[in-house]
């Protein structure tokens, strides 16, 4: 079973280390900074053998080069991005598969937050770690893709099972969860999701991960087809791509 650990940085940041006890191979998902990665390598004895990019910006890969240097790990990252990332030796695109000791992660191509974005599913494991593209009852703004490119990389990851355990990169649930509410404020298993979330909040714990079915359950931008969030943004029976595009507008300006 692999071992994570979540390490929040900046104003709102989570990196993650993945660790096989098997191979003892491990890997660093968006290090935004290298010293905190350094620090939690040095607490457990391990060794970095992969940094896994989602995307290009700045909060997402600020620590490669400094962990290339400390550790002389490999930087995995999109193909597509090669000229924004910097230090890549592997560019991975759609339909690629990464190795950690026995355990495999697939790459997928998810376009809409950037157009490089990608992610990586572990599929064996429930795992995926999702960048900016998906959040807890949230999605990614867009900054370079289109509302049909979103939605349709959204398409692909609510097809993932149910149990999949969702790795995100911002601790952006709270605001994620109001937001919610104004669109769907009839939502049972929603209004229950923001009293856990307020919970853990205030308790100062993180809301991440999340699985694929309780985003099913609550986010707006997964549930394009409720009836209830269609009415009130006035778009029954609309195009989902259409309801979507609507729903990301309206989180633009909450």
């Amino acid at each position: 079973m692999l071992e994570i650990v979540q390490i929040p940085v900046l104003a709102d940041n989570y990196i993650y280390l993945i660790h096989d006890p098997v191979s003892r191979n491990t890997a660093v998902v968006d290090p935004a900074e290298a010293r905190p990665v350094l620090d939690v390598l040095a607490s457990k004895g391990w060794q970095l053998t992969y940094i896994l990019n989602t995307h290009h910006h700045g909060d997402h890969v600020g620590g490669n080069l400094e962990l290339q240097q400390q550790t002389g790990c490999r930087i995995i990252a999109p193909s597509a991005d090669r000229h924004r990332i910097p230090g890549i030796d592997l560019g991975v695109s759609e339909g690629d598969t990464i190795s950690l000791g026995n355990h495999t992660a697939r790459v997928m191509s998810t376009p809409g937050h950037t157009l490089g974005h990608v992610v990586y599913h572990f599929a064996e494991d429930r795992l995926l770690f999702c960048g900016d593209t998906l959040f807890v009852m949230g999605c990614g703004r867009l900054f370079e893709g289109s509302a049909e490119q979103m939605w349709e990389s959204l398409q692909r990851l609510k097809a993932l099972p149910a149990d999949t355990q969702i790795y995100c990169t911002h601790e952006y649930t709270q605001n994620n969860g109001r937001f919610a509410l104004t669109v769907e404020p009839d939502n049972p298993a929603l209004i229950e999701k923001m009293r856990q979330v307020d919970e853990l909040r205030t308790r100062g714990l993180p809301t991440v991960p999340s699985t694929i079915g309780e985003e099913l359950a609550t986010n707006p931008f997964f549930r394009e087809n409720s009836l209830s969030i269609q009415e009130t943004i006035r778009l029954r029976d609309a195009a989902p791509v259409r309801v979507f595009a609507e729903i990301r507008r309206l989180k633009d300006r909450f």
